[in-house]
Parts: C-alpha cells; structure tokens; sequence
C-alpha cells in the first residue's frame, strides 16, 4: 500500500514522460519558403535562443515550392513527437480556400505552437502613374477597366488575397501578376513592369524618400510609425478593412501537448530577447505573439475567413 501511494505521490508532481524526454534530438524548423524570405530570416534568428533554451540544435530546412504545399507536406509527414516544427505565414490558411486538392489536411494535420509576429501591407504605385489616394487609385481603375496590374509576392499569398478582397470591395478590375516574393515584385514595380505594388510596410519604406515609388494606403486599422503620413484604407472609404501578413510555427497534429505548450513557451520567451526583437524591428515586423491555444483559434478563424473572400471573388490558383 505505501508503494502504491508513494507511486501516486510521484506520479502526481513528476511532469509527463513527453516533457522529461523532450527533447531528444535535434530540432528541425521547416521553412517552406526560399531562403533569405521573411520567414526563413525569422527561423534561423530564433534557431540560436531556442538552442540554448531547449538543449538541442536547431536546424533550419528550406523546403520551398509550390506555394508552400511541398514543405508543408514534409512536415505533415513527419514523427509527432516535437522535432519537427514549420513556420508558417498566410498561405497555410489560404492554401485550402484557392486549391481544389492538397496532400494533407490544415486543420487536422497540424497543431497550433505560436503565433509570432506580424505586419501591415502597403499600396503603393510607380511615380509615372497618376495616383495619390485610394479614391483616385479607383477612379483610375474603372477609368480604365484592367489598365492597372498590381504585383504582389505570389499567387495565394497573404497579399494577393488582400488584393483581391479590396478589387471585390471596390467593385474595380485589376490584373494580378505573381512574383516570386515580395523583393521580385518591389523591382518590378520600380521598373515600371506593373502599376500598383502591394507588398509589407518595410518593402516600400526605401523608396518613398528617393521618389522611386508612392505610397497609398496601409492596411491595417491604424497607421503605422515608419509611414504616419500614409492613411489606412479603412479611412479611405473602407470602413474595417485590416489585413496582415504574420507569421508562426505549427506541428503535426498528434504531438502530445506538454511538449507543444513547452515549445510555445520557449518561442514566445525567445521573440522578448533584445537580439531577436531587433531582427524583428529591422524586418519591419510587430510582435503579435500568441500562445498554442489562441493560436489554434486564430488559424481556424483565419480560414474561415479566407474560405469566404476565396468564394466570394471565386478565386482559385490551380
């Protein structure tokens, strides 16, 4: 009987098995986009604190393609078991709405670790196109049905839905043109390839001061600090209109919880160091943390979301 309750007694304040064994290997961060991309600069500032708070290497694997559904599928596939985490921006909530078949399921397959930060996108245009405002962005575009093309980072992207929901919104026509990343479409707007750019905050800051390209309208519910001159589109005539790029790291679905709560933890302490945030602060990006549960919530929210806007400019990438 004393065996049973020592037992007990030990059982009670011992933590789980997971957590005592975690972790107990490396660690490898899937980054389903090219390196040098927002994401893949995000990981590997991160690798470093997380090596020393959890024990364990950090390796950070770059396993872009097709819209993130190939790294995606790599981390779907992998041990549930904590060492194996991917990152994770708006396509993962996206991917579902536009894509008629995907070889893992978004919600059932991944668990929710942390959301880590996040950051407004921006209208801007080239200086040769005559356009200072929303209202005259509009004007322009039905004007001219299609004589506006805007570039953003890809098909599917965060900022290609944006672009989409504000052409719904505005009931105007203009011609999407994919890039391969937000530094692709930046060029090619400053050449003159395309009218309008709608891309992160920081994409566009450079250029503002030289002339090179004009900013419109940020996205997000209040101005930002880099950009006070700048208006919402909110406050231009679309009352509630706030749309974000973030970021965050998800894990295979049958990952036992103590350990993703341990992770959640050690990410969300790890974006407080002075050497991360000012990676964070040069990237242009806000600290929007939240914890696994939340995150959870947010990403189902998230995809809800996109469900509706995806049906409602039946959009569709493949």
């Amino acid at each position: 009987m004393l065996r049973s309750v020592c037992a007990a007694l030990l059982l009670g304040v011992l933590p789980p098995v997971g957590a005592q064994s975690f972790p107990a290997k490396p660690i490898r961060i899937i980054a389903p986009f090219a390196p040098g991309a927002g994401t893949d600069t995000l990981a590997r500032t991160l690798a470093p604190p997380l090596t020393r708070a959890l024990g364990q290497n950090i390796i950070v694997e770059n396993r872009p393609g097709a819209g993130t559904v190939v790294g995606t599928e790599v981390a779907a596939r992998a041990p549930a078991d904590g060492h194996t985490l991917l990152i994770i921006a708006n396509s993962f909530t996206i991917n579902p709405a536009v894509r008629t078949k995907l070889p893992y399921d978004s919600l059932k397959d991944f668990a929710g670790v942390a959301r880590i930060a996040s950051t407004p996108m921006v209208f801007a245009v080239h200086p040769s196109v005559p356009v200072k405002s929303i209202k005259e962005m509009i004007a322009r575009a039905r004007a001219s049905p299609g004589a506006l093309t805007y570039a953003t980072s890809g098909a599917g992207t965060g900022h290609h839905l944006a672009g989409e929901l504000f052409k719904s919104l505005a009931k105007i026509d203009m011609i999407h043109v994919p890039y391969n990343g937000g530094a692709a479409a930046t060029i090619a707007v400053l050449g003159g390839h395309a009218s309008v750019l709608l891309v992160n905050v920081l994409s566009v800051v450079p250029h503002v001061p030289t002339g090179k390209l004009r900013p419109v309208a940020v996205t997000a519910l209040e101005r930002v600090e880099v950009m006070k001159a700048v208006p919402t589109v909110a406050e231009s005539g679309f009352p509630g209109f706030d749309t974000a790029i973030w970021f965050g790291s998800v894990v295979p679905a049958a990952t036992p919880r103590d350990i993703i709560n341990r992770l959640s933890t050690e990410i969300l302490r790890a974006m407080q160091l002075p050497e991360v945030k000012g990676v964070v602060d040069k990237l242009g990006l806000n600290a929007a943390g939240l914890p696994a549960g939340e995150f959870d919530a947010f990403l189902r929210a998230e995809m809800q979301q996109n469900e509706r806007i995806a049906r409602a400019v039946n959009l569709r990438i493949d």
